[in-house]
């Protein structure tokens, strides 16, 4: 387990910032949604301890990473969040907004120094890897496991389902290789 308390605070008040963050972009229930991602990975990286070397997670990282921009592509043609604004009750927000800018950057622009960052042995960077992942691999399935219940048509279409069946495997099997530490 992590022991550096200070490591510890830092990756938790990171968790609670991005969902902090998507509670003001996107309300209770997104927010809740995202929760398995960050803070599942924060529970994650705590309970698998191994600082393995970037090369060992290179190529499960850019292929969930090239599959991660697939999704967000068919989510955005298939307006993926007018369909949750729907579900939620809470509006889409605007892409400008502070809200969704910070947390842009926040969470995407972590995932996007995980290379660097693990390459050179940060904790930080293993912590990130594991919330990229699990956001790729646990909270994604909120895609089959979720919205369909909301659907007119039972588990009919969702709006990201179809490229989540592609982006979770890879997503796991960068867990694996994370939890291995090789």
């Amino acid at each position: 387990m992590n022991r550096d308390p200070v490591l510890i605070a830092a990756a938790f008040l990171f968790s609670g910032v991005v969902l902090s963050l998507g509670y003001a972009a996107f309300g209770f229930w997104t927010m809740l949604i995202f929760t398995s991602g960050f803070l599942g990975g924060f529970v994650l990286w705590l309970i698998f301890p191994a600082n393995p070397s970037f090369t060992a997670i290179k190529t499960p990282y850019f292929l969930a990473l090239a599959l991660f921009v697939l999704h967000r592509i068919e989510e955005y043609v298939m307006d993926f969040f007018d369909r949750l604004a729907a579900i939620t009750g809470t509006g889409t927000p605007d892409t400008g907004s502070w809200q969704v800018i910070l947390l842009v950057l926040l969470s995407v622009g972590a995932w996007l120094v995980v290379p660097p960052l693990v390459s050179r042995g940060y904790r930080f960077g293993t912590y990130l890897a594991w919330t990229f992942f699990a956001a790729m691999g646990i909270t994604e399935l909120a895609h089959f496991a979720v919205f369909p219940w909301f659907t007119v048509q039972p588990f009919a279409y969702f709006p990201g389902m179809a490229s989540v069946v592609l982006l979770a495997p890879a997503a796991w099997w960068g867990m694996w290789r994370l939890s291995r530490g090789t």
